[in-house]
């Protein structure tokens, strides 16, 4: 077998920042350090201000004399409190996660992360999925209450496993879903079911997908992907390229199997991005998927 693991950190999965998860209930040692804290915003878009490569902040104070029930305290950096808070709009250079996530540095980059996640899971629950009722934050933004009942409620991360399937020796299987435009290809992917563990959830997907039976499946990496709320758990597995596909669950609309050259040329190029007719677009930097393809194409030089 083929071996080979990622030879990178995750660019998402990068951070150097101290959660301090012990001041998230730690009422008064936050407004103590309200007033030098650092707030993040971020607009309904997923935006936030940047310069020069760099994350914006503004003074908490901004938003009142003592921590705003609808922020979110992230940690510490450099002895400063970092909350961050949604909002309607911004003004000045703005940018997303999937723009600026190959040029911020691992602390902004953990930041911006965390942020995004937490907000988008605070975005879709305000109510209760106990009793029903509205629920408010607490714990600095890290869990939500309900108003009837107290029942408490912490923020919701969905496990997907992504895969790349090769032939044990230069072929790899790249896939096209039913939106995306063609020679836009990735690695299979899908979301881990109740009940069920990683490795049966990565021969699922498959079968289901592509209706291809794998083997040797090996964890890779994770990286959080907070669009919305995800964390993304690579693998790789052994494929038949044999073996002809089925589409059964009208996820995918095109698989192939590519060569490791053509994979190269292709990584060369770019990604989804790019310009021109190239015959196969990969992802870009910020996805665990470009990581483990890179990976696999570097292999090559070592097995």
């Amino acid at each position: 077998m083929v071996a080979f693991r990622l030879n990178e950190i995750p660019l998402l999965s990068r951070s150097a920042l101290g959660r301090a998860e012990e001041l998230r209930s730690d009422t008064e040692a936050l407004r103590a350090g309200w007033a030098e804290s650092l707030l993040l915003r971020v607009n309904r878009r997923g935006q936030v201000r940047v310069r020069d490569d760099s994350l914006v902040f503004s003074d908490a104070t901004e938003l009142g004399l003592e921590p705003e029930p609808g922020a979110v305290f992230l940690g510490v950096r450099e002895d400063r409190h970092v909350w961050t808070v949604r909002v309607p709009a911004l003004t000045g250079e703005l940018a997303d996660l999937r723009a600026l996530g190959g040029v911020l540095d691992d602390a902004d980059a953990g930041l911006l992360t965390s942020a995004l996640a937490m907000l988008n899971w605070h975005d879709s629950a305000g109510f209760s999925a106990l009793d029903g009722a509205v629920s408010v934050p607490t714990m600095s933004g890290w869990s939500r209450i309900s108003t009837s009942t107290g029942h408490e409620e912490f923020p919701r991360t969905d496990p997907a496993i992504i895969c790349l399937v090769h032939d044990d020796g230069d072929r790899v299987l790249l896939a096209r879903q039913p939106t995306w435009p063609p020679r836009r290809y990735s690695l299979l992917a899908g979301f881990v079911e109740a009940g069920e563990s990683l490795e049966a959830c990565v021969a699922r997907e498959i079968k289901e997908e592509v209706g291809l039976d794998v083997r040797d499946v090996r964890y890779l990496g994770s990286q959080p992907w907070p669009f919305p709320r995800s964390v993304m758990i690579g693998f790789a597995a052994v494929g038949d390229p044999d073996v002809s596909f089925t589409f059964s669950d009208g996820e995918i609309a095109e698989a192939r199997w590519f060569s490791r050259d053509e994979v190269r040329s292709a990584l060369e190029l770019g990604d989804w991005a790019s310009d021109g007719d190239a015959p196969l677009l990969l992802p870009g930097s910020i996805s665990i998927a470009r990581g483990i393809i890179e990976s696999w194409v570097q292999s090559a030089a070592t097995s």
